[in-house]
């Protein structure tokens, strides 16, 4: 090796160790040309967090960097043993030794590659976790085997995030939904469009002109606040399958958004091959709303969209928003056409493939592209790009084309 490339591998060698594990020290001090690469007590420290769940052996753990896996050749690998882990102690140091992105990543691999779930059944351990949308995910999955005594817990979890998100999410939303019916908006001047002509008529009538046959108005009344409430139906139609956690984490927060907002008849109803209406809990707190999805099952999409359509009473102020990955288990064929003849009534159709920050999803192309063609966009989404989308759909806008750009942006 010549000195210059060894200038530059030696500042991140420790990373490298941190990230290959024990197995990799022999290369790494033959790369660098050191004797013996030593840790610090912190990288000790975090090397054992890290061996405890990445390194292939049966692992013990202890806080100091005791009990370090001694790995394979191929070092860190996905790891399928138990060793004898203090999870509180383990918890701790991850929480203090990481950055909060990278605890995130830390703790889910703990529950998925070594089968931790005692983190989410012990009070203690959960309220040492650090709350984010996968561990909700997690705890929806896993909610009918939680115990009792971990339930309030794992409800507090759950709301740290929801009020998160909500905080991320519900500006913007009411924000976009206000702009785009218009009439909800402050102005110091009367509306023609808030003018309440039947009352105006009514309350003028005795000042009618029978010579000019004219109704002359002394006041005119407009519609308050109170008065313009539930103009549009917005229904949201939630596949909850396993694959679909943080859409279906999303997509019930932005439920919750909707059925806070006055002027909107909100409805969210979660199917598998059982359509579950979730509408009343929307209303009352997302988090219990989130607490009555059950993830994971079979996929029967036309029958939730056939229960649905009953919320439909006038198709032009309705926008149906479908939350798929489009993995139809029941009749595909009557789907499709149940959403064509819904969109041809005048009813504003969405279908997200995704929602989440990743927004990348995995789907069946060729029923996307179908219901794209009778007039439904089907497309990933990010929830920063929902509110616009909403408004666009309020608007009557072109949805395929909003959609495009969007993506493109």
């Amino acid at each position: 090796m010549t000195d210059q490339t060894k200038e530059r591998l030696e500042p991140s060698v420790s990373r490298w160790r941190l990230i290959l594990g024990e197995a990799a020290q022999g290369k790494l001090e033959e790369l660098t040309g050191s004797e013996a690469l030593q840790l610090t007590e912190e990288e000790a420290i975090m090397d054992a967090a890290l061996a405890a769940i990445y390194d292939d052996t049966d692992a013990s753990y202890s806080s100091g960097g005791s009990g370090r896996g001694s790995g394979s050749s191929s070092g860190r690998g996905a790891g399928g043993g138990r060793g004898s882990v203090n999870l509180s102690r383990w918890l701790g140091d991850v929480r203090s030794l990481f950055a909060e992105d990278v605890v995130s990543i830390i703790q889910n691999d703990a529950i998925e590659r070594r089968g931790w779930k005692q983190l989410l059944f012990e009070p203690e351990l959960l309220a040492s976790v650090k709350p984010d949308i996968q561990m909700v995910g997690t705890l929806m999955a896993l909610k009918g085997k939680i115990p009792e005594r971990t339930k309030e817990t794992a409800r507090l979890l759950v709301k740290a995030v929801v009020d998160d998100l909500m905080a991320r999410l519900q500006e913007d939303m009411r924000r976009a939904v206000t702009g785009a019916l218009n009439k909800r908006q402050h102005t110091p001047l009367p509306s023609l469009s808030g003018l309440d002509w039947k009352r105006t008529i009514r309350r003028n009538l005795k000042h009618y002109d029978r010579e000019r046959n004219i109704l002359i108005p002394e006041k005119f009344y407009y519609f308050d606040r109170a008065r313009r409430n539930k103009e549009w139906t917005v229904i949201l139609d939630i596949d909850q399958s396993g694959s679909m956690a943080e859409s279906v984490i999303w997509a019930s927060v932005t439920g919750a958004i909707f059925a806070s907002m006055p002027a909107l008849d909100t409805r969210v109803v979660v199917f598998d091959t059982e359509v579950v209406d979730l509408t009343e809990q929307c209303a009352d707190d997302p988090v219990d709303m989130l607490f009555g999805v059950q993830l994971g099952g079979g996929t029967d999409i036309n029958k939730s969209v056939a229960y649905c359509e009953s919320f439909i009473e006038e198709p032009k102020k309705t926008l149906f928003i479908l939350v798929t990955d489009l993995y139809e288990g029941g009749n595909q064929a009557a789907l499709v056409r149940r959403m064509r003849e819904m969109r041809e009534s005048g009813v504003r159709t969405l279908c997200l493939l995704s929602l989440s920050d990743s927004g990348r999803p995995f789907y069946d192309e060729r029923l996307a592209r179908q219901l794209s063609r009778d007039g439904t966009p089907c497309f990933a989404c990010t929830p920063g790009m929902l509110p616009e989308l909403v408004a666009g759909a309020l608007q009557g806008r072109d949805m395929s084309e909003l959609a495009k750009t969007l993506i493109k942006a």
